[in-house]
C-alpha cells in the first residue's frame, strides 16, 4: 500500500500551493489597490458636492396672473451670505417664448423660496427655471 504521506505526484493535480499563495497575494494587492481608487473617488466627489457649494434652483409652481404678467414660485439654495440669480422665462402655447428675466436672490439664509412676477409680451402657458448661479461682484 502506498504512503498517504507522500503526496500528490509533481504535476499531475493542477498547481502547487505555492503557486496558490502567489495568487491569493496578487489578488489580494489588485483589491487594496482598487479599493484605494475607489475610496480616493468618493471622497473627491463628496467635497466637490459639499465643499463647493453651488447655487441651485427650483421651480416649484406658476400661476398664470394676466396677458402680461405670470408668477413664478422659485425655491433657490446658494451658500449663506452669496447672492445667487435665477433666469425664467415664460413660453405661449405654440412654445414660442414670450417673456425672460433675471431674478436675483439676496436674501441671508442657504435656502431662499419665493415667488416672482414675469412680465410677458402676451398670454404665457408655461414657465421653465434656465438656471441659477452666483451674481457677479460687479452686480452688486
Amino acid at each position: 500500500m502506498a504512503d498517504p504521506r507522500a503526496g500528490l505526484p509533481e504535476g499531475r493535480y493542477g498547481r502547487r500551493g505555492s503557486d496558490d499563495a502567489r495568487t491569493d497575494r496578487r489578488l489580494t494587492v489588485i483589491g487594496l489597490a482598487l479599493g484605494a481608487v475607489l475610496l480616493g473617488f468618493v471622497a473627491w466627489a463628496g467635497f466637490s458636492y459639499i465643499g463647493e457649494q453651488q447655487v441651485t434652483g427650483q421651480l416649484t409652481g406658476f400661476d398664470v396672473v394676466s396677458d402680461e404678467e405670470i408668477q413664478v414660485n422659485v425655491a433657490v439654495r446658494k451658500p449663506s451670505g452669496a447672492d445667487g440669480v435665477c433666469t425664467v422665462r415664460a413660453q405661449a402655447d405654440d412654445g414660442l417664448e414670450v417673456g425672460r428675466g433675471d431674478f436675483r436672490f439676496d436674501d441671508e439664509g442657504d435656502s431662499v423660496h419665493r415667488a416672482v412676477t414675469l412680465r410677458t409680451t402676451q398670454r404665457a402657458t408655461s414657465a421653465e427655471l434656465m438656471g441659477c448661479s452666483e451674481a457677479a461682484e460687479a452686480a452688486r
